[in-house]
């Protein structure tokens, strides 16, 4: 009997201990649990914690301004007034509107009638369409066919007291209707929302620009900079773009302590005020802008009527002040409406302009490239004569054409080929002002490519190429506008590595005229114009005038920049009798600059402008035509381009006065023919108009200078 009770002992003991070390091991591994939550991740859980109970809401900003010249808005911010609906506001339980995924759901009477009352004044159903995966996928606040009920829906499931938008950009009137009916609208509320707006449209839309929501790309360098993506815009174009750290300013921020269902309970630090963007004055002139528009779809309008055709679609003009280098006014034709893109970008007018063969959203004045035609005479015109090609009184034949020999390689045959000049009958006995008033074809064939017969050497491409550059072609201007293109200003080398090919004497022949391969962008080619007025300065071209702060005080005041001088800057190079560069350079002797604006002078008094401004009230001016063949893919497609009847652009660039110039215009117009015809009355109606608006600032009765 005590050996049974012993052995019974021994196994309720047995028992008991392993219960005992169980209950052990399981308050170790939570004492060891506690330790490691309290003492070894504590400060990692301790900020976890924090930041479910806090929040950091960003402050949007405002975006600086956007003035003329004359301080007349191009850009600004206006209300915008959108209504609301905080499902957590509504009368009693927050998802007391029921699930709009079940039909045969009761719905509280309550929410029903603040539904029925906002959808009487908005216009939005109470109830439409259907909840499911995809549509919370794609639903956009404001640009949905859901009804009330279902956006409250969407909105109480992710944040029931966040304000969700019904509508967008309600009439001011309806907005202090619905305020003032808050007693019968609980919840519901009008959110205050600053938009884009601009006065001018598309009269400067392709200056100004426009904005957009921030790019995925870019999120990461946005989010560094304090915008929040989805909420927060950004320049896409223009000046917008270009200038978005100026313009952009700073946002705010508040960190807020909120429950578990994210209502905010109170401020935990005082709250950093948004800093406003700095405001922009630019140099355009808006009555000018609207002048050069006027005057360019006016004459590309006339044209198109007169051929009974659509001749041409496409025109740029910008006139900017010499000596400066302001941009007083740039248009392109045809434009674009950036007020439709102020609230987002519609997907069918986004697409409309996209597929448009003409290319509104691209800004032809600085990115689109052409061959230039005679307005490219000029830096052929001194660089002959500051290499001592010729001499200002030496006379040169033009019989209507020259033939030369030329082959592609060493082992082909010779063969002759005949450049024409657009006189069939030429214009005899030209010395160089009068090549250059008569923009004569032959005359510029022998001085830029030589020409044996007369004991002309030429400029030769090497040295054609330095005189271009020195005059602004073949590189960007550095204009505050995204896109710009350099152009192209070959020489032997870019044929061989481009083309396979080696340059023939034809290539330089053409090139001197601006044709072959040559291509510019209209603000080079007047920036060439620019440069010889003012007496061989090329001031840096610029649309930034000042900047300011948001209480309009000048932060930046404006200040003209050289870029260089080609009477004091060595920027030519020095090739020797090899085309090799000797490492030397020179600069271009002030006599020829003065010689290049008289030559221009002439064009207007006595050469191939001298129709079109001899009825002029400006009569002190100069400037230079162009008419330039092409053959791109539209008139390849319109089987245009046939040798010796290729279709032309018009081109003219001018300035006045021609001994103090304050103002140079060129007009390029696409297809447009003859630039004596076509292009230079533009420019002498952009010239006008602005001595005109000069005459009515001063209180002067006339705008003659």
């Amino acid at each position: 009997m005590e050996y049974r009770r012993s052995d019974s002992f021994w196994f309720e003991h047995w028992r008991l201990i392993s219960v005992m070390v169980l209950v052990v091991l399981i308050a170790g591994f939570y004492i060891y649990k506690l330790f490691d939550y309290q003492v070894v991740e504590g400060a990692k859980f301790l900020e976890q914690a924090e930041e479910n109970r806090t929040t950091r809401i960003s402050v949007p900003t405002q975006r600086g301004i956007i003035y003329d010249r004359n301080d007349y808005v191009l850009a600004r911010n206006i209300a915008s007034y959108n209504v609301v609906i905080t499902p957590a506001e509504l009368p009693g339980d927050p998802s007391a509107g029921g699930d709009p995924r079940k039909l045969n759901t009761d719905l509280d009477e309550n929410v029903q009638a603040v539904y029925r009352r906002l959808s009487a004044l908005i216009g939005v159903p109470v109830s439409a369409g259907e909840i499911n995966e995809e549509t919370v996928r794609l639903f956009s606040p404001c640009r949905t066919e859901l009804g009330i009920m279902q956006i409250v829906y969407i909105a109480d499931t992710n944040a029931p007291y966040a304000p969700m938008r019904i509508k967008c950009n309600i009439e001011p009137e309806l907005a202090m209707k619905i305020r003032a009916r808050s007693s019968e609208l609980p919840g519901v509320g009008i959110e205050v929302e600053s938009v884009r707006d601009y006065p001018t449209g598309s009269l400067t839309s392709t200056i100004i620009g426009f904005l957009g929501p921030i790019p995925a790309v870019d999120e990461a360098y946005y989010r560094n900079k304090g915008f929040v993506p989805g909420r927060d815009k950004v320049g896409y174009a223009g000046i917008e773009a270009t200038m978005q750290d100026i313009l952009g300013g700073k946002n705010g921020e508040r960190l807020v302590e909120v429950d578990v269902s994210g209502k905010e309970l109170r401020n935990l630090t005082t709250p950093v005020d948004p800093v406003p963007g700095n405001n922009i004055r630019l140099t355009i002139d808006t009555r000018l802008q609207n002048a050069a528009q006027e005057a360019l779809v006016g004459e590309i309008n006339f044209w198109n009527n007169w051929f009974h055709e659509t001749r041409s679609s496409n025109g740029v003009v910008i006139a900017m002040n010499p000596k400066t280098g302001e941009i007083l006014a740039l248009v392109n034709y045809p434009t674009y409406e950036n007020n439709r893109m102020a609230r987002f970008i519609p997907g069918d007018y986004y697409n409309q302009l996209v597929n448009d063969p003409w290319k509104p959203l691209f800004n032809h004045a600085i990115s689109a490239e052409h061959p230039p035609g005679s307005v490219f005479k000029m830096p052929t015109a001194i660089g002959a004569l500051n290499e001592g090609v010729v001499t200002p009184e030496q006379k040169l034949n033009d019989p209507g054409q020259i033939t030369v020999i030329e082959r592609n390689l060493l082992n082909e045959p010779v063969r002759p080929f005949t450049y024409v000049c657009w006189k069939p009958e030429g214009h005899g006995e030209m010395n160089w002002l009068e090549g250059v008033a008569n923009s004569c074809d032959v005359y510029f064939y022998k001085i830029g490519g030589g020409y044996a017969p007369d004991g002309v050497s030429g400029l030769g491409p090497w040295r054609l190429a330095e005189y271009a550059m020195a005059l602004g072609y073949g590189q960007r201007t550095g204009i505050e506008l995204p896109g710009e293109a350099s152009g192209l200003i070959p020489n032997p080398d870019w044929k061989r590595r481009n083309l396979g090919e080696s340059w023939l004497p034809g290539d330089t022949y053409i090139a001197s005229m601006g044709q072959g391969y040559i291509l510019a962008t209209p603000l080079q080619v007047l920036v060439s114009a620019a440069i010889l007025a003012n007496d061989g300065k090329y001031m840096q071209p610029t649309l930034i005038h000042d900047i300011l702060d948001s209480e309009g005080n000048v932060v930046k005041p404006f200040e003209p920049k050289l870029k260089w001088d080609i009477t004091k800057d060595p920027v030519i190079k020095v090739y020797d009798e090899n085309n090799l560069l000797t490492g030397e350079t020179k600069t271009v002797q002030p006599w020829v600059v003065q010689l290049a604006k008289e030559g221009m002078r002439l064009v207007v008094t006595e050469g191939t402008a001298k129709k079109v401004w001899e009825n002029s009230p400006v009569q002190n001016s100069a400037g230079k035509t162009g008419t330039a063949e092409y053959c791109d893919n539209i008139a390849r497609e319109k089987n245009l381009c046939n040798r010796g009847s290729w279709p032309t652009h018009s081109w003219y660039f001018g300035y006045a006065p021609y001994d103090d110039p304050e103002i140079a215009v060129v007009a390029f117009v696409y297809n447009g023919g003859e630039g004596a015809s076509v292009a230079a009355p533009i420019v002498r109606n952009v010239i006008e108009s602005y001595f005109r608006l000069k005459a009515f600032d001063s209180g002067q009765e006339t705008g003659t200078p």
